[in-house]
């Protein structure tokens, strides 16, 4: 399989970016800033065109090479990524970034740094990177990562080259879910439809039933919101799945990690740590570390959550503009009551509503107590 093989839906962008490592090197730009709505893939582009660029035959084989191969498992030496578990980007990471980037590669045509979330940068944090940004070594490249250009600052926007991701289509998706996870077709045209084109959640509604059903209660408890005990207890209920998930899914990651350092290692599972690797082994599993990782997750979860309650007005006003043909609706399942909910608000009403979830999602991410942040979202959509 190729290198750009799990890219879906993007294959302009794969074309220009191949075409780029199998050119001239003295002519690739050395920053680059990959931009995408969430679930477009844009970590997997910036990992596949590394590969590109570090792989002998420039990522164009059936298979992917030795070099291409440790790229895309995050084990190659001269290919650094940083994918932060915390709300903020700290700026002793980018200096330790910044450290790296200055060395020659060891193995391979270049040292390429990649940066997901790039927005989770701090301004200060920012201005640490900007100098080396702009200058960077002459064997270095900076692949940074972000939902769009505006979620940079503008002095990162003009020293970087900007490629855009489209969001892929609901049938690229459900192709995808069908060839690599073996979903059954019915399963994987939902899950797609659902998601709204991010692979990862589709990817998650396929394979996890529990997380779907979560969705389709929230969604169900949105349409029969009539009193604010009703929001209340909907809030309260979606806090409590967001949590157990969460917890469930670092725990489960904190395992992997225990295993894979065991292996790394030339341990057993049973074997005893030695001392010299027993602070590193600890580290996995640190109460304070799961419990930000625990913290961040649940936030992502929340956020999906947000996305799953804009697509209920999303599909209201589809309604209202007599666009289903064109457009589709995404809760299909739910028709028939945003059917009579699209003939209860007004279009102005239906744009508050998507003005009233907008807010929440600010007020989550300047750190807002989550259970008030949805009781009063809730309350507003109910006094629609």
């Amino acid at each position: 399989m190729s290198v750009w093989n799990s890219i879906i839906g993007q294959q302009r962008i794969v074309d220009q970016l191949s075409a780029i490592a199998a050119g001239d090197m003295r002519a690739v730009a050395q920053s680059w800033l990959i931009c995408g709505p969430p679930g477009s893939g844009r970590s997997n582009i910036a990992r596949a065109f590394a590969a590109a660029l570090e792989s002998p035959d420039h990522g164009l084989g059936v298979e992917p090479t030795r070099a291409a191969s440790q790229v895309l498992a995050g084990t190659h030496p001269d290919v650094t990524i940083l994918a932060t578990d915390k709300v903020t980007i700290g700026i002793d990471e980018v200096r330790g970034l910044i450290e790296t980037a200055e060395q020659t590669p060891s193995t391979a045509p270049w040292r390429i740094i990649i940066i997901e979330d790039v927005d989770r940068m701090l301004e200060r944090t920012t201005n640490v990177l900007l100098k080396e940004i702009e200058e960077p070594s002459p064997r270095t490249i900076w692949l940074l990562c972000a939902p769009s250009a505006q979620d940079v600052l503008p002095t990162i926007r003009s020293r970087t080259r900007i490629v855009n991701l489209a969001v892929p289509s609901a049938s690229a998706v459900a192709d995808f879910l069908v060839a690599q996870d073996h979903i059954e077709r019915k399963v994987a045209a939902r899950a797609a439809r659902l998601a709204e084109g991010h692979i990862g959640v589709a990817r998650l509604y396929a394979n996890n039933d529990q997380v779907l059903a979560d969705r389709d209660e929230l969604i169900v408890g949105v349409l029969g919101l009539e009193r604010a005990s009703d929001a209340v207890l909907l809030a309260a209920n979606l806090i409590e799945n967001a949590q157990s998930q969460a917890q469930q899914d670092v725990q489960r990651q904190a395992e992997e990690r225990e295993v894979q350092f065991r292996r790394l290692n030339g341990l057993g599972a049973k074997d005893r740590i030695p001392p010299k690797l027993r602070g590193a082994f600890n580290a996995i599993g640190k109460k304070d570390v799961l419990k930000r990782q625990s913290t961040r997750r649940s936030r992502d979860i929340l956020d999906r959550a947000l996305n799953s309650v804009a697509s209920v007005y999303r599909d209201v006003a589809i309604l209202q503009n007599n666009a289903e043909d064109a457009a589709g609706l995404i809760n299909l399942e739910n028709r028939t009551p945003i059917t009579e909910l699209s003939a209860h608000l007004t279009r102005v009403d239906a744009v508050q509503c998507l003005e009233e979830i907008a807010v929440a999602r600010r007020r989550l991410a300047g750190n807002g107590n989550p259970a008030l942040v949805f009781e009063a979202l809730f309350c507003a959509l109910m006094a629609r």
